[in-house]
């Protein structure tokens, strides 16, 4: 639905532009729709990225260094043997985020992944459940067992088969299964 404000239709009326007097101070139209737009990413350049099958990475983990990681780049182009573990680890951070040893590392997703499966296949056991009870009717009773016994019964009278079907393993002198 078409909301306009008095000013906006007193312009159109008018047919003075209002650009100004259509967006308030926070750039929302006078309609009150806010679409945000989100930033574009550029997919032409180098991404960061942790990889185990490709170990360099176009690009380095950070790019905006702050002042100590600037003094600890401009140490790292002197001796290393002046260099402290911690301050080689920092380095190797700078550069990258996670160690070999933490790509490998197994992860509990697959405890997600299978307690995701067993609750939907509980659910739809349950779905199952509800429509035998509720929406399916009751079974024929074509298929109880006493009908069963009538029907094979009125088969072996009727000789129905009598070559290789049921009626040719009845002994009819014996009145048993062959």
């Amino acid at each position: 639905m078409l909301r306009l404000t008095s000013s906006r239709l007193g312009s159109l009326l008018a047919g003075r532009p209002t650009a100004a007097l259509t967006f308030s101070i926070k750039g929302r139209a006078a309609s009150q729709q806010s679409h945000e737009v989100s930033e574009a990413v550029d997919m032409s350049r180098s991404m960061y990225y942790d990889r185990v099958d490709m170990p360099l990475p176009d690009k380095p983990y950070k790019d905006v260094l702050s002042e100590a990681e600037q003094k600890l780049k401009q140490k790292e182009k002197g001796p290393w043997s002046q260099l402290t573990n911690e301050e080689k680890v920092a380095l190797y951070r700078l550069k990258f985020c996670q160690s070999y040893a933490e790509m490998r590392a197994p992860s509990g997703e697959w405890k997600t992944v299978l307690g995701g499966m067993l609750f939907f296949l509980g659910f739809t056991g349950l779905v199952v459940w509800w429509q035998r009870i509720y929406v399916y009717p009751p079974n024929p009773r074509t298929l109880e067992d006493d009908w069963k016994a009538m029907q094979l019964q009125r088969m072996l009278d009727m000789r129905i088969n009598p070559v290789e079907g049921v009626s040719a393993k009845w002994d009819y002198d014996k009145g048993q299964w062959k």
